[in-house]
């Protein structure tokens, strides 16, 4: 625990017992009040409870976990780490069935216990570091479980969140009392929201509640999340990455006439090959490009990976995926409608000049000894091709 939570934590006991030495009176609640307004959302933002185990972060006096397990049948355990505000509540709840009532710190508690059904806070998270809290939380709810918790979002001042996860100074008023000063994680909707997911939290929705006094600045947000059932992935941000790069494969085909070339309609000498579609494995698109561009068949298990290249053009990364293939089905020929035709069976010691360059980094990659001058790129070896690999055409 930090200073600042220890300091937060002194402050809200002198809370508790200034309240329990005064005696203040307090009314019972007939729904929970998630915010400054009355007529604010109720219990249904839990769902249904009858039953579950809930925990209640910062009860506080305990009205709200004491009428959940009335009112609604649920098993809730109350913590708070001020002992003042946990005897306010242990002497008006003494024998509530369903409930307990404990002195303790949230995370600590979590770490020791088991899963929750539901986990519920008013107005508390934003005393604790979310970096130390949220992760007991996503540890402390069982799969598939539900967190609804209150923050500020900007103060009766209209001091407004801050993007940054650092706290700041806040000042509690207890009535008939001298102020407290504490601090507080006051956040944007949006870091809260980045910090649940990064914890393996989902947030279902947010709702603003703003107080109803027109002179009073002070709103607060509704956080309504969930512990997905299974580990879920997701996109970095609706809209798609702009494209910048492109992946293609090129297959080395060697036989007893030589190595498989064909001419681009650009003039270059090249391997079979291309893009990699959608969806696709690397094995798949030497497979597909092999049978489109000159009508060879082959398996994918007859498919060996040799490496990758990394290189630019403009602005866009070219990623280029060596093969070799072992065996194949056919002669080959041209194909309509294909802009690499001429295919050609090429002596290893008379391979022609005007190799597209992609072709002769995989041919060097594949034989290191063969007198091809090309650009560099970046290459990452992914298998140990063999010295004299045996890639004759299938019978």
């Amino acid at each position: 625990m930090s200073d600042v939570e220890h300091q937060n934590r002194l402050a809200w006991d002198a809370y508790g017992r200034h309240h329990l030495e005064r005696g203040t009176p307090l009314p019972e609640v007939g729904r929970i009040t998630w915010g400054p307004a009355a007529d604010g959302p109720g219990d249904a933002v839990l769902g249904e409870v009858r039953g579950l185990r809930v925990l209640d972060i910062g009860c506080g006096p305990g009205r709200h976990a004491a009428h959940l397990a009335r009112t609604h049948g649920a098993r809730v355990d109350g913590v708070d780490a001020s002992p003042g505000q946990i005897e306010r509540a242990r002497a008006r709840y003494p024998d509530v069935p369903g409930l307990r009532l404990l002195h303790t710190d949230a995370v600590e508690h979590l770490a020791a216990s088991a899963p929750y059904d539901v986990i519920y806070s008013l107005s508390t998270f934003h005393f604790l570091d979310p970096r130390r809290l949220l992760p007991a939380l996503a540890a402390g709810l069982a799969p598939g479980g539900r967190l609804c918790f209150t923050v500020l979002h900007t103060n009766s001042a209209g001091h407004g969140p801050s993007s940054t996860v650092a706290p700041r100074p806040e000042t509690l008023r207890p009535a008939g009392g001298r102020d407290l000063t504490v601090h507080m994680w006051v956040l944007t909707p949006e870091t809260w929201e980045e910090l649940l997911v990064r914890y393996g939290l989902r947030v279902r929705d947010v709702t603003v509640l703003d107080t109803p006094e027109s002179d009073n600045h002070a709103s607060y947000r509704l956080f309504q999340a969930h512990r997905p059932a299974r580990i879920t992935a997701r996109p970095r941000r609706a809209r798609p990455p702009v494209a910048h790069a492109a992946v293609g494969v090129g297959a080395v085909l060697l036989g007893p006439r030589g190595l498989l070339l064909g001419r681009h309609r650009l003039g270059t000498r090249e391997l079979p090959g291309g893009t990699v579609e959608p969806g696709e494995s690397l094995r798949e698109a030497v497979v597909r490009e092999l049978r489109e561009e000159t009508g060879l068949s082959a398996d994918p298990d007859d498919v060996r990976l040799l490496g990758m290249f990394l290189d630019r053009v403009g602005d866009v990364l070219r990623v280029t995926f060596g093969a070799l293939v072992t065996r194949w089905r056919g002669e080959p020929a041209d194909q309509p409608g294909e802009s690499i035709g001429d295919w050609r069976w090429w002596p290893l010691d008379a391979l022609p000049p005007d190799l597209f360059e992609c072709s002769a980094r995989i041919l060097t990659a594949w034989r290191p000894g063969l007198p091809i001058d090309h650009t560099p790129a970046h290459f990452t070896p992914l298998t140990d091709p063999p010295a004299q690999p045996a890639a004759y055409p299938a019978p």
